[in-house]
């Protein structure tokens, strides 16, 4: 068999679940192909899927060296190694990555831009758009725009949600509260599902809260497109942007006469198919609007929904947790990808500022613990000091989180269901808040939750947050009784489902008029 053949049946067998199978073809078509950078690029993914990070960035590695100049192997690579908490080559790998985005064209489609990874790493808001304005060229190659279809008034408002996350995910986590509250007599709500179908308790939930429910996981990119058309709708809503399982590009068919993105990628999807980005004030000031191919619209307060439904269930004992029953826990409960060398650094110099507390970190799989384990070594912290709590199900996660005494915000990637999480266990957060939508999400989140006192502007100040907390319970209870009165800027499901549809209709009027989409600032809550 040919490598390329041989490539192919592997991307198969790893899509099927069979990754160790899949493992055992690309080797056999690198021993025909030693430079094919495609079937490097498989392996890699092959790897992970096995949770081999580290092997994984290794496989990685080849095509970021053969190909310097491509942003996608560049990406890739950096993405790995963080996966891997692998900082030995972090500042030559982000160089790497931002040279070759800084070479590409303006204009180019010819490779996925990886905006996602970008998304983790120090960037600047102009970087973040031309990753995504790169992929979201390269995604839509080919597709055909449907012909016009004019607006025409109605009395109930269709509106389309398109995402794969319809299941246990923290997407439908956040928004099927919103769902549920959406005016029926006023909106005809359809969801567009290309996920799974996991019988969960939260996916019930999510289709009961909507009138209808379409399965498109059969059609593709200009299948999906045409049947959001023949359903009519008007305001077609991606919740995916440029995450995994995206199909964001069928938006370039135009299936809609309004189309937005919301929720699912913090920051803009660089597409000149998508009209509106929904954000708010914060993650989204007006200010910003060159940062965006999209018009701005914004919410009077947090864009992210909340579930005011969900809180903390019985908690388990620290014992149980590996923690120590006189620490004061420090949580971390996002991914490891997330955390940089100077995150990590900030967060050694709290632990030797505070030695009775302990970092309670999310784990992110034996061999990303280890080399986090490592270097804390290095800074000389010591193991005992880390605790690495393994994956549960969402509402276990949720009951364990409550056993923290304040948790510690990722950045430049802020936490943002996390974030959601941790508020809803009562667990007060401290933040630093940043210069594009990924790194405001918590600001935005614990402003609407009455903790803005909770976000620092530097490193610094940051530290000296967290340390004022540590050593003052009575200042870290005083922000749960804040956080236990559920505040309505947050918690009020009801109202922000108003504010959602009102700014549907002032996007639709304008369609309605024969205007171009504009700016639509936030209005009085």
């Amino acid at each position: 068999m040919t490598p390329a053949t041989l490539r192919s049946q592997a991307e198969q067998l790893r899509h099927a679940g069979r990754a160790a199978e899949a493992v055992d073809l690309l080797l056999q078509a690198l021993a025909l192909a030693p430079t094919d950078t495609a079937t490097y690029l498989q392996l890699g993914f092959a790897l992970q899927a096995l949770g081999l990070h580290s092997q994984a960035a290794e496989a990685l590695r080849t095509p970021a060296l053969l190909e310097p100049a491509s942003v996608m192997a560049q990406g890739y690579l950096i993405h790995a190694t963080q996966k891997a908490a692998d900082w030995t080559q972090f500042d030559t790998d982000l160089a790497a990555l931002r040279a070759a985005l800084a070479a590409k064209p303006d204009g180019a489609d010819d490779e996925f831009g990886m905006p996602f990874a970008l998304v983790g790493l120090p960037h600047t808001p102009a970087e973040l758009k031309k990753a995504a304005a790169l992929a979201s060229r390269h995604l839509a190659r080919g597709l055909r725009t449907l012909p016009t279809r004019r607006p025409v008034a109605r009395e109930r408002l269709r509106i389309g949600y398109l995402s794969a996350d319809f299941h246990a995910h923290a997407t439908a986590a956040l928004i099927v509260d919103l769902l549920e509250c959406h005016d029926r007599s006023r909106f005809d709500i359809h969801l567009y599902s290309h996920g799974p179908d996991d019988g969960s308790a939260l996916q019930k939930r999510v289709r009961a809260a909507a009138g209808h429910v379409v399965d498109v996981r059969a059609l593709d990119l200009a299948a999906t497109a045409g049947r959001i058309r023949a359903d009519g709708i008007d305001v077609l809503v991606d919740l995916k942007g440029h995450t995994a399982g995206s199909r964001m590009a069928a938006l370039a068919c135009r299936p809609a006469p309004v189309q937005a993105t919301w929720l699912g990628f913090p920051g803009t999807s660089g597409a000149d198919f998508i009209d509106y980005v929904i954000g708010d004030p914060i993650v989204t000031p007006l200010a910003d609007a060159a940062h965006y191919s999209e018009c701005i619209a914004q919410l009077p307060a947090c864009y992210q929904p909340q579930d005011r439904h969900r809180t903390a269930g019985a908690t388990p004992s620290r014992a149980v947790l590996g923690l120590r029953d006189d620490a004061l826990v420090l949580a971390s409960a996002n991914a490891v990808y997330k955390i940089t060398p100077d995150l990590w650094a900030a967060w050694m110099t709290l632990l030797h500022r505070l030695p009775q507390a302990q970092l309670w970190q999310l784990s992110g799989g034996e061999q990303a613990d280890a080399r986090l384990l490592a270097a804390a070594a290095q800074a000389g912290v010591a193991a005992e000091r880390i605790v690495f709590a393994p994956p549960v199900g969402m509402d276990e996660h949720l009951d364990r989180l409550a056993v923290a005494d304040l948790a510690l915000d990722s950045w430049p990637c802020n936490g943002h269901t996390t974030t959601s999480d941790l508020l809803a266990a009562g667990v007060p957060v401290v933040t630093l808040v940043g210069d594009g939508f990924p790194g405001r999400v918590a600001a935005s989140i614990l402003s609407a939750a009455g903790l803005a006192d909770c976000v620092t502007a530097d490193a610094g100040r940051y530290i000296d947050r967290i340390c004022q907390l540590a050593v003052d319970a009575s200042a870290r209870q005083t922000l749960r009784d804040r956080i236990a009165t559920r505040p309505a800027a947050l918690y009020d499901t009801p109202r922000l489902a108003r504010e959602l549809e009102a700014l549907y209709e002032r996007m639709w009027a304008r369609a309605l008029a024969g205007q171009a989409p504009a700016a639509l600032p936030a209005l009085p809550p």
